[in-house]
């Protein structure tokens, strides 16, 4: 990071708050608006746009005409492509005041926003710009005097629900497959942290991307997220969040079989070896929980140490959670910052809770730090089983539970006893036990000596109630593209 880079939440600019439909910025046709907060501080940020059902219906007409009628329709791949570049410049030429305005909305460590999540948005923009020229059909030699070939041809209007936990890079993992593969978006940020998304809608518009090709509608689950699921002009309905709201989406879309693919929660399993570097392994376990407060869907919560290095591993961990900076989330030092909003500082302590209650110990952490914001000391539990619910819910914050395993057998079988998927990793140095538990667990992305390694062009998704489909990688444009299968007679 430059240091002339000196962020403040003072001097932050927010440039947009109503929907962002058809290359027009508009208020909700209610009028209502909503405040978005910042974690920190507990202030109202600004005043939003609530939209509902009547904003997402002018949306996805945007959205239809823009992808039957408009120039995008017939616009060269190679062209869309350029404009994402373009896009991807545009916001690495604002990457500060885009870092800033995240930290103040969602409360993440500025540390965080400006060399973590920003430079992978822009990576992720790239690649699927590189993508949008590149996605090809087959040649078919079926019986006959026939010539046989098949199409990938966009699925249509994709509706687009994203979290709260990494909003720019939601929002990047979502347009890039969508805008590379033609498709036109309705997306609805979450409305904890709308911001940045309607900024980036805003920076899009700049670079040239058609009227109706990205619509944006800020608004609340039950009234804008569920009007994009039902609506007959959404062809696909890409969900990132719970798997309870994954469920309900799958209810409601069923009317009109809409593509879904969902990305949901997970209780992921890290497990240690006593043949591990166990100073990388504890680093990495460290990052694994603690990353964005904890608030990470594939956050290695279920932490499983081999007993005979049980103790020393333990006190590694102890030593450099209690070192964890935790405060401003502007202040360069910071490495924790507050938990998003109050529903989700409450459930945390209430978990914080039901772990003491349960006769696991606290090492250290658990209690609430300061009197204002939503900060939480990184917690870690100890002599965790397998039933406590510390050890079978998704947290979604900086809460550890430690378990302890002797048999490699039996670990594996507690590791797959989760209805989540989504992630687990193994350190060892011994191959053959890392090839084997990567073959064995079941879950969409298996980390072997490091945790939270992502890459633009690796696939990542669950298995089981992490969800169904893929982002990122190749993986990633299946779920907006159609096969048409093309035969015709010599």
């Amino acid at each position: 990071m430059a240091t002339t880079f000196e962020p403040s939440s003072k001097n932050i600019s927010v440039q947009h708050t109503d929907c962002f439909i058809d290359g027009q910025w508009l208020p909700a046709q209610s009028g209502k608006t909503f405040a978005t907060i910042n974690p920190a501080t507990e202030e109202v940020i600004a005043q939003v746009a609530e939209g509902d059902a009547a904003d997402i219906d002018l949306a996805a007409q945007a959205a239809r005409r823009a992808f039957d009628t408009g120039p995008w329709r017939t616009m060269d791949a190679r062209d869309r492509g350029r404009l994402l570049y373009q896009l991807a410049d545009r916001i690495e030429s604002e990457i500060d005041d885009l870092a800033a305005l995240e930290t103040l909305d969602n409360g993440k460590p500025i540390s965080e926003s400006r060399t973590g999540d920003l430079p992978f948005v822009i990576d992720v923009l790239r690649y699927y710009a590189g993508y949008a020229d590149k996605i090809h059909g087959s040649t078919i030699p079926i019986r006959g005097r026939n010539f046989c070939y098949t199409r990938r041809e966009p699925v249509g209007v994709a509706g687009q629900i994203i979290p709260w936990n990494f909003p720019m890079l939601m929002t990047a993992w979502k347009w890039g497959p969508a805008l590379a593969a033609g498709c036109t978006i309705v997306m609805k940020p979450a409305e904890q942290t709308p911001l940045t998304c309607l900024r980036m809608a805003q920076l899009a518009h700049e670079v040239g991307f058609p009227p109706g090709v990205i619509n944006v509608v800020p608004g609340f689950g039950p009234t804008a997220g569920a009007a994009v699921v039902k609506h007959p002009s959404i062809d696909k309905v890409a969900f990132t969040g719970e798997h309870i709201t994954a469920q309900t989406i799958t209810r409601d879309s069923a009317a009109t079989l809409k593509r879904l693919t969902f990305e949901l929660g997970g209780k992921s399993p890290n497990v240690v070896f006593a043949d591990a570097d166990l100073d990388a392994a504890a680093r990495g376990a460290y990052v694994g929980l603690y990353l964005n407060q904890g608030q990470c869907c594939c956050a290695g919560s279920r932490l499983f140490v081999e007993e005979s290095i049980h103790d020393r591993f333990v006190e590694k961990l102890r030593e450099l959670t209690e070192n964890r900076r935790v405060g401003d989330p502007f202040a360069l030092d910071t490495e924790q910052g507050p938990q998003v909003d109050q529903k989700q500082f409450d459930k945390i302590m209430s978990y914080i809770d039901q772990g003491k209650a349960a006769g696991a110990t606290c090492v250290t952490g658990g209690e609430r730090v300061g009197d204002c914001g939503y900060f939480i000391q990184p917690t870690i539990f100890d002599n965790v089983t397998d039933d406590m619910p510390i050890a079978t819910d998704e947290i979604f914050g900086p809460v550890l539970s430690v378990l302890t395993f002797s048999d490699a057998q039996q670990m594996i079988e507690r590791a797959n006893n989760t209805f989540y998927g989504l992630a687990a990793a193994v350190w060892t140095r011994d191959i053959s036990r890392a090839h084997d538990f990567a073959a064995r667990v079941r879950a969409g992305t298996v980390w072997v000596n490091c945790y939270d390694m992502f890459d633009a062009a690796a696939p990542f998704g669950g298995f089981k109630m992490s969800g169904y489909g893929r982002e990122l990688g190749e993986e990633g444009l299946k779920a907006y593209t159609e096969s048409k299968t093309v035969t015709i007679a010599l």
